[in-house]
């Protein structure tokens, strides 16, 4: 099975995650923010990728490190479940409904960390969380993961929707992203022969 275990600790948080990635979508996601667990937890069940994920943080300052540093941790995670990448698809991307609004999410598991962000929130929070928070998510785990990310909400109006609408996104897109493609299942898909990074 591809899967990974990763353990981060800093001054600032300290988290254990595991990915199974061929899963069934099973999360078991503990964060201390309620809606940064509620956007994994779709992440999980729409990419069928297993998730568990445990973290502590400094929330009595604010939710930064542990939006950031939880992105950090599943990229690294998804990264050493991959492995030299043999096999995947490589390239997806997804267009999101979500009631009034639409967003697309681009990736290339390439080994080249790339983030285009293209999202206006309406509202500065959601409960206690700051949007701003999400670009920040997604920016570290395309760090972490070694992927170049496209994110772009093309029209909306619901800030919950928006956010969730990418996430979703991402979902989808990372399941196809990961996939065996049966017609390359022994061959990494470059022509260099390697996803690694200077391709």
């Amino acid at each position: 099975m591809r899967q990974a275990t990763v353990t981060r600790r800093t001054n600032e948080t300290d988290i254990e995650v595991t990915l199974v990635l061929d899963g069934t979508g099973k999360a078991e996601i503990e964060t201390g923010i309620g809606f940064l667990d509620h956007m994994l937890e779709q992440v999980a069940r729409h990419s069928l990728i297993d998730i568990t994920l445990k973290a502590k943080g400094d929330l009595h300052i604010d939710d930064h490190h542990t939006t950031e540093d939880t992105g950090w941790a599943i990229g690294q995670a998804l990264r050493d479940a991959l492995g030299d990448r043999k096999g995947i698809t490589r390239y997806a991307h997804a267009y999101l409904p979500m009631d009034e609004c639409l967003s697309r999410v681009a990736i290339d598991v390439s080994g080249r960390p790339f983030l285009v962000w293209k999202a206006e929130l309406p509202a500065p929070k959601l409960s206690s969380m700051e949007t701003e928070l999400f670009r920040e998510w997604f920016q570290a785990f395309a760090m972490g993961a070694g992927v170049t990310l496209h994110v772009e909400n093309l029209y909306g109006i619901n800030t919950h929707h928006i956010i969730e609408s990418i996430y979703k996104g991402l979902a989808r897109a990372l399941r196809q992203a990961i996939a065996i493609d049966a017609a390359q299942a022994d061959r990494i898909p470059s022509t260099k022969g390697t996803l690694g990074g200077s391709l």
